[in-house]
């Protein structure tokens, strides 16, 4: 496929189009992606289970006005239909309207599925956020040491999760968390709006997030994960709004998904520092594919800070960033250990970018100073292909570290268009190693130009990733309530 100016303005004319018109009708998504909500109380969606049991938050006593707290509803629902686990599982259906809720968790062979006029308002009351350790592989909270808020949607422990609905949405009202967060009131790291852990089997798809108190989704330890059709919306100033994060998970598969975002559209983790490190649990078997991002102050798509444990195997296509920081982003430090490597990315679709090639290692932020400063980051195998970008400040800043060089990258058939008030400099490169070919304006001479008949190097990989294998059934439900 060839890419030209001409393709990167259609697709930024198209996806500006399309995220305005998102915007303005609360995000509802494609007719496509749509499940259907029939006459007699009928259901349809797909999903990578069906359900043999179903109710309603209202048979909980649940109250849809956006005052009321729903959490012991929620919980009430959900335990009451974890008895059909073994029994071809159950659905717990939200109708349309508000229904404030603090935490709830999760359980195995389950699916929580929203009406398309359905809002979760996550609650402004902290004591409806139970604390949690800090994870293990980080050691700490992120924003505060002494652990974290439960996710607004948690479980842990899981088999055949499904959270997914006709693009009803998730609002975290974030504002209240964010301004405790600017003042430093919180004793507790930030709840994320969904956290599956040590889980597999998941779907997380056809939903609007809105104003999450910090990270949206965020699987970690998990395996065999499917996001899709998700729309994520946070003000571009809010503080650490990433998108999705997996993070020390295995097989996942993330498409289709439109972020506006005040942090990472998308990071990839697995753990800080020797934290990381002794977890040992990598991410690994990861696609992307068909993302729109707006983040002009984070990447597209990230890999760390956070990756002691290790990242290998990231396929990314069919990427579309407009008024982003930068498109893929590495990010690793002295004291983080472990790898980046086989990295593969192709056809990104870019306008109105700082960078578009950023790697750094000197990202110093550290969990604590017990942090081992001969652990060096391996960052290898890490390839470009196919990419059009147009105003642009910077078309590269490259920086490996001393005595630990980044090598083996791999960029052809790149053509940066360059901003009126450019940088003079377009490539900034130190400690790093690779090759180019049919990259303009020319790279820095520490990655060797090939020549244009090496154009078609940075092979992606033709194999098929277990996660691609895996198809949705068509399910559908007459509602009967259990």
């Amino acid at each position: 496929m060839e890419f030209s100016r001409r393709h990167v303005r259609a697709q930024v004319i198209k996806t500006v189009s399309v995220l305005v018109v998102v915007a303005l009708l609360s995000l509802r998504g494609a007719e496509s992606r749509r499940a259907r909500i029939q006459q007699g109380g009928s259901l349809e969606y797909k999903a990578i289970s069906c359900r043999s049991h179903s109710a309603s938050l209202t048979d909980f006593g649940g109250v849809a006005d956006g005052k009321t707290s729903n959490t012991k509803a929620f919980q009430a629902a959900i335990d009451k239909l974890s008895q059909y686990a073994s029994d071809g599982g159950a659905q717990l259906y939200i109708p349309a309207g508000k229904w404030l809720t603090g935490s709830f968790s999760l359980t195995s062979h389950f699916t929580l599925y929203l009406h398309k006029d359905a809002v979760l308002l996550a609650s402004q009351d902290m004591n409806e956020f139970p604390a949690l350790k800090p994870l293990p592989s980080y050691g700490r909270g992120r924003d505060a040491a002494a652990g974290r808020y439960t996710s607004l949607i948690f479980g842990t422990n899981l088999t055949d999760v499904v959270v997914t609905g006709d693009n009803g949405t998730i609002d975290g009202q974030g504002a209240f968390w964010w301004q405790n967060f600017h003042r430093g009131k919180l004793k507790y790291t930030r709840p994320y709006l969904i956290e599956l852990m040590f889980s597999d089997q998941v779907q997380i798809s056809n939903l609007t997030l809105l104003n999450s108190p910090s990270w949206n989704v965020h699987p970690v330890y998990s395996s065999n994960i499917l996001v899709q059709g998700i729309t994520i919306i946070a003000p571009v100033k809010s503080p650490n709004t990433d998108g999705i994060n997996p993070d020390s998970c295995t097989n996942v598969r993330i498409e289709d998904c439109y972020i506006v975002s005040g942090d990472d559209c998308i990071a990839v983790k697995s753990g800080w520092d020797e934290y990381g490190i002794a977890f040992g649990w990598p991410t690994k078997q990861l696609i992307i594919r068909r993302l729109t991002c707006i983040s002009p102050y984070s990447a597209a798509i990230a890999l760390g800070s956070e990756m002691s444990g290790g990242i290998q195997d990231v396929r990314a296509e069919d990427i579309v960033a407009i008024q982003t920081e930068s498109a893929v982003r590495i990010k690793t430090a002295i004291g983080r250990g472990a790898y980046v490597k086989d990295i593969y990315v192709k056809r990104m679709s870019l306008h109105t970018m700082k960078w578009v090639f950023l790697m750094s290692g000197n990202y110093k932020a550290h969990p604590d100073n017990k942090y081992d400063p001969n652990a060096l980051p391996v960052i290898q195998g890490i390839n470009y292909r196919d990419v059009v970008a147009e105003n642009v400040t910077v078309a590269g800043r490259l920086e490996g570290i001393s005595g630990d060089p980044f090598t083996g990258i791999c960029m052809s058939n790149v053509t940066i268009g360059m901003a009126s008030k450019a940088k003079k400099m377009s490539w900034r490169c130190s400690d790093v190693a690779g090759i180019t070919s049919g990259v303009t304006p020319p790279p820095c001479d520490l990655l060797a130009d090939q020549g244009p008949k090496k154009v078609t190097t940075c092979d992606f990989p033709e194999d098929t990733l277990p996660i691609d294998m895996v198809e949705f059934k068509q399910c559908s439900y007459r509602m009967s309530y259990v």
